[in-house]
């Protein structure tokens, strides 16, 4: 991928975060004043958040078909961003240690059907640590995925990189492939857990995770600034 294309796709993520910035605003205001937001506007809010994360996933399956590599060690985040990715992406099973400390006022009956959810997506999570162990068992080249089997996380060396245009079309299609049905597993795990939530329990889970992604990204690079200070 040309620094073109980089400096395209960061352009948008700059954007999509103000707008997620912009999209937590108004989910704290409705948060706060439950009773003066009609159901109809709350459910309207909650769609607009949900089309906002369908975008992000529209532009990054065009960067994935460009260069899959590139996804496995993105420039557009910073270091701690990085620590947290599984097959580029945010794993799953995150959305449920949100769920169960962002919500208090979960049924027994959600509580069941969440905790079966959970479990299914668990074992969709270790299938996909599988093929990505297969792809690193097949590779005859220095190690490109590292701890897969337990961390499901791709680190691609500098000097692999480099020599992107060496790797063969197969083994990108093979990670483009895994990146898919990855990002299909997180939107599923997503919209099945809203389904079983109420219309403002949904609406405090969206807080949490906007908040945790702004947090995490504003963190990771003061962090990174001041690594380059001090070195």
């Amino acid at each position: 991928m040309t620094d073109v294309n980089v400096a395209a796709f960061d352009e948008f993520l700059q954007g999509w975060m103000i707008r997620q910035r912009n999209y937590l605003n108004d989910l704290l205001s409705a948060q706060q004043q439950p009773q003066e937001l009609a159901d109809s506007d709350r459910l309207n809010l909650l769609n607009r958040v949900l089309c906002h994360y369908g975008q992000y996933y529209e532009e990054k399956s065009k960067i994935a078909h460009q260069n899959i590599l590139l996804l496995f060690s993105p420039p557009w985040f910073s270091s701690l961003e990085k620590s947290f990715l599984w097959v580029a992406g945010f794993k799953p099973g995150l959305t449920f240690h949100l769920v169960n400390k962002t919500l208090e006022d979960l049924s027994e009956d959600q509580r069941q059907r969440l905790s079966e959810l959970k479990q299914e997506i668990k074992m969709k999570e270790r299938e996909l640590n599988d093929e990505l162990a297969k792809v690193h068992e097949s590779m005859a080249a220095p190690p490109v995925l590292d701890n897969v089997r337990s961390h499901g996380r791709v680190c691609l060396s500098r000097s692999f990189m480099a020599e992107e245009g060496t790797v063969s079309s197969s083994f990108k299609e093979t990670l483009e492939n895994l990146v898919t049905n990855a990002d299909a597993l997180r939107t599923e795990t997503a919209l099945r857990v809203v389904q079983i939530l109420k219309p403002a329990q949904v609406l405090n889970f969206f807080v949490a995770v906007a908040e945790l992604q702004l947090k995490v990204r504003s963190l990771g690079f003061d962090k990174d600034a001041q690594r380059e200070n001090q070195g």
